[in-house]
């Protein structure tokens, strides 16, 4: 088998069902707007010829049968030597964030990736809306109050079955996490949200920190070129100082060269001057809540709907 450059290192969940592998720590998430299925397996073949082995998909993003068919042809050409090497995310959508939808709604990723399990599987949203709508941003008269405790007994239900290694979420708020943590039997080992340099989430940090709860985060870069993201951290001046003295980029995409780039950060590091500057970078979350909906019904705000964390 071809010898990949990178051996990217890996964490283990706290959550883990017995015999899971760990989760690396860097990962390339299959959403793009919009999504060429061609180009995201060419990518996806060149990040596994490189080291990656950990992909991020989900029913939303429409990625996920393309991704289950470039997995295949992976293995069936080498490229990883099993199913077991690799590690692969996906989420439940809104429309599934309901009690009897939660297990058909992993069932039918499983298939569309062509897996017999997942290593880790998402609540995408904090919030439900109605049954068989595939959308974003969702329609307001859609939206509905989520039933947390019978949600998560049901994601907890496809940790036991063997369905999924690991369960978490994404987009959760540490008011939405602290009424997860209520009732767990099977804590949440992730919490997938919006991170980089100009929205570095301290509170969030601190707060999954300090109960077990590993971050990962989606368009560490900013999303640039998306129709939820910014321009703001690749434009930046702090960071474009930090990186050309470092001899860097800052990317470090559907790209083979930021691809390799993004693997290149293991053998040097931050002084604690180039962190104090990015910790002073202002702050904007760049992926306003108005953009996924602006509900009525049951919430009168944007505010109420996210506990006024957004």
């Amino acid at each position: 088998m071809e010898k990949y450059p990178f051996t990217i290192p890996d964490v283990l969940l706290s959550s883990n069902a017995p015999g899971a592998r760990p989760m690396p720590v860097i990962g390339l998430g299959t959403s793009a707007d919009p999504l060429d299925p061609v180009a995201m397996k060419l990518s996806v073949i060149e990040a596994i010829r490189l080291g990656y082995r950990h992909f991020d998909t989900a029913p939303l993003y429409g990625s996920e049968v393309p991704l289950g068919e470039v997995l295949a042809e992976a293995i069936r050409l080498g490229l990883v030597a099993s199913r077991e090497e690799l590690f692969i995310t996906t989420k439940l959508w809104c429309s599934d964030n309901h009690v009897d939808r939660v297990i058909p709604a992993i069932q039918n990723s499983i298939r569309n990736l062509q897996l017999d399990y997942l290593d880790l599987y998402l609540i995408h949203w904090p919030i439900s809306c109605k049954p068989g709508t595939y959308a974003y941003p969702v329609d307001e008269e859609d939206l509905m109050p989520m039933d947390f405790k019978a949600v998560w007994a049901a994601m907890e239900e496809c940790q036991r079955l063997g369905l999924t290694k690991s369960i978490g979420v994404s987009n959760f708020s540490c008011k939405k996490l602290e009424t997860i943590l209520g009732f767990a039997t099977i804590p949440p080992s992730v919490n997938q949200v919006e991170m980089n340099p100009v929205w570095q989430q301290k509170k969030l940090r601190e707060f999954c920190l300090a109960n077990n709860i590993f971050i990962t985060a989606f368009s560490p870069l900013g999303g640039s070129g998306t129709s939820w993201g910014t321009n703001l951290v690749m434009e930046n001046e702090i960071l474009r100082e930090i990186a050309k003295a470092q001899e860097k980029t800052i990317a470090q995409s559907f790209n083979k060269e930021r691809l390799r780039e993004n693997l290149e950060i293991f053998d040097w590091e931050l002084s604690e001057d180039d962190h104090e500057k990015i910790s002073r970078i202002p702050q904007k979350k760049t992926m306003l809540m108005e953009k996924f909906a602006s509900p009525k019904g049951p919430y009168k705000s944007v505010e109420e709907l996210w506990d006024g964390e957004i």
